[in-house]
Formats: structure tokens, sequence, C-alpha cells
């Protein structure tokens, strides 16, 4: 399929917006690595003129945006409008249930992300694990998330709960404050094996619990097929650790090589996955680059920079309909091949979040 670009002329006068969207939407499922660039120029010359808040957001900059032609160009949007405004498309006319919520602490505002088009979350979410992972049907997926749980407009609850449906295994589900019942699944599925992968993946304090708990886990050195992943957040339920020393625990109490995690945020719907030390693959619709700590417009790629900590921004063509260009309060700095990155914390005068437990 033959894609023309998308001027700001055609914005203008040539094509509704449905239709340039639907042709966007087209492009980011079916999007090869070589394409990333050119379709991220798209979107936001789209999001410029249909996305009030980061509209505003670029005019108050004084920015033009028939000179921005490479990445670092692009101005991303301070997370912290997801907070006080509503992100989307004022032209489109969208109806949803679904608004994602970030946890928070006591005191702080939380934020807000609406979900306008699930199926295309679904497929992004799928894609970017099966990526990282192979086909979600060739595991048993058992979710340790209880604050998560006690929540009901978790975006990582969300995508657990599409995950443990495409696995379509009876013992996959949500294990909320009951340790015995999922060793009891975990020691059948040791002693029952059936040829698929078992991903155990947890909210980081309650698998430190369960690690440091009374239960017996030698079983689990059986299980060459256990993967165990970290999704980060002490949640106030226990002080905070650097990301080694609650590695070490995991890994000497479960018996496995490393500890998996995943990075993703209510703020975005692409993830990216560690599978080890702490280095992260972004996933297939995203891109990491990284902003001077003490100049926010300095963006740098990976090409440009290497072996410096800054902030993170994120482009995340999955936010479609809200705004794909996020930069987040979190420090990282670039892995030594393209498209990987660490987590080193946060700023200091960040609000508490689960990713803040990779602070090196």
């Amino acid at each position: 399929m033959i894609y023309t670009k998308v001027t700001v002329l055609e914005l203008q006068n040539n094509k509704s917006n449905s239709e340039i969207r639907d042709s966007l939407r087209d492009r980011i499922i079916a999007i090869e690595p070589k394409e990333f660039d050119e379709l991220a120029l798209d979107i936001l010359r789209y999001q410029a003129s249909y996305n009030d808040v980061y509209q505003h957001y670029i005019s108050h900059l004084n920015i033009d945006l028939n000179k921005i032609n490479t990445l670092i160009d692009i101005p991303f949007l301070p997370i912290q409008f997801f907070k006080t405004h509503t992100i989307g498309n004022r032209r489109e006319t969208f109806t949803t249930d679904i608004i994602f919520e970030s946890s928070g602490t006591t005191g702080l505002n939380t934020s807000r992300h609406h979900l306008y088009d699930p199926e295309l979350y679904k497929v992004v979410s799928d894609r970017i694990f099966q990526k990282n992972y192979g086909a979600l049907n060739q595991y048993h997926i058992l979710a340790l998330l209880p604050s998560y749980l006690e929540r009901s407009n978790s975006s990582l609850v969300y995508m657990m709960r599409h995950f443990i449906d495409q696995s379509a295994s009876e013992h996959s589900g949500f294990y909320l404050n009951n340790p015995a019942e999922l060793l009891q699944r975990l020691k059948y599925l040791s002693e029952n094996p059936d040829g698929k992968s078992i991903l155990l993946l947890g909210v980081t304090f309650a698998l430190l619990d369960l690690a440091e708990s009374n239960e017996d886990l030698a079983f689990l050195k059986k299980m060459e097929n256990l993967i165990i992943m970290d999704t980060g957040g002490m949640k106030g339920r226990r002080p905070e650790l650097l990301r080694e020393e609650v590695h070490d625990i995991l890994t000497s109490r479960f018996s496995v090589p490393a500890i998996h995690s995943e990075y993703g945020m209510t703020e975005l719907l692409s993830q990216g996955y560690s599978q080890g030390n702490g280095l992260f693959n972004a996933g297939y619709t995203m891109k990491i680059l990284l902003r001077d700590i003490n100049d926010p417009f300095a963006v740098y790629d990976h090409t440009l920079i290497k072996n410096k900590t800054g902030g993170i921004n994120v482009i995340d063509l999955a936010n479609l309909d809200t705004c794909a260009f996020i930069e987040t309060q979190d420090l990282g700095r670039f892995g030594e091949v393209p498209g990987t990155f660490h987590i080193m914390g946060r700023f200091d005068n960040s609000d508490i979040r689960g990713c803040n437990l990779m602070v090196l």
C-alpha cells in the first residue's frame, strides 16, 4: 500500500479528519522500522492540527511545524498535562467508558488517559509482547498485582486481563493477596508441564513479599520455563530499594537467572520490556529520546549521545488519539544497541511511581 504524506494543506482542505486518522491507524498497525520517522512526523502534523492541548502548547513555543524535519526537533508535551487536561482529538466523535488513571500518592493529582481505540491498543500490545516473547497462547500468565486490582482503572490490569484472555489457559489469572493459591498453581504447572512457558508478573512489593515469605520455593528450581517479570513499584508498602537489590533477592529466591521488567505508564499505550539487567527494548511503536537535564528543549537521539543520563522523551505512535510525544519525568540513558535504554530513576521533584525502584 502506498501512503501519501500528511501535509498541512491536506489537513486543512482535502481530507476529513476521520480519513486521515484511519490512514495513520493502518500505518501504525503495519509499520516497519524504516517507516517510523516519517510516520511520527505525519502524526505530529495531524495532532498539531486536531489536538487542542498540543496545538496550544506548540503555539506558545512559537514553533513552525514546517521546519520540523527530524524527531529531535519535535516538541514534547510535558507529562503533567495528563493531570490537568483531557488530551484528545477535538474533531473526532469519540465515546469511551475506558479512562486509565495513575495510582499517584495521597494528596497528589492523578493522570487520566482516555482510551478511545481499545482495539488499536490491544493490537499494539500483542505485537510488542510477541516480538519479545512469542505468542501469548504459549503462556500461562499469573498476575500478582494487588495494588492495581484494588483500582478499577489501571492500564496494567486492562492489558494483563487481555493477555490472560489471549493465553486461553485455564491456569492464567489474577492473584489478589493469595500467595498460597499462586504457589499451588505454580507447583501444579511444575509437576504437569505442557510445553508452555509460565509468566509470573507482579508489582515489586508483592513479588518481594512472596520471595521473603516462609513458603517453600524449592520446586521452582525445576521450572526452566518460568519467567519472573517485575512491573516496578513499592506503592508505599515497603522501603524503596535499588533495582539491583530487588532483583538479587528475586533471582535467589525464585531460582531464575534474571528478572524481566516492563516499562509502561498510564500516559503511554506502548510498552518496553527488559529480559534482564535493566536493559529495555522499546516496543515497535515506541522510540526513546533523551533531553538535557538542564534544557528540556535540547533533545538527543542514540546517534548523538551515549553514556550520559538525560530526561526520557517518548514517541508513542499508539497514542494516536491523545498525544504521541511525551516528556516524561524519568531519567535514563541509551543502551549500546539502538532501540535499547536503561531507566536510571526520576527527577527529584517528581511524583512517586512504579519505576522509581530503578534508581541506580
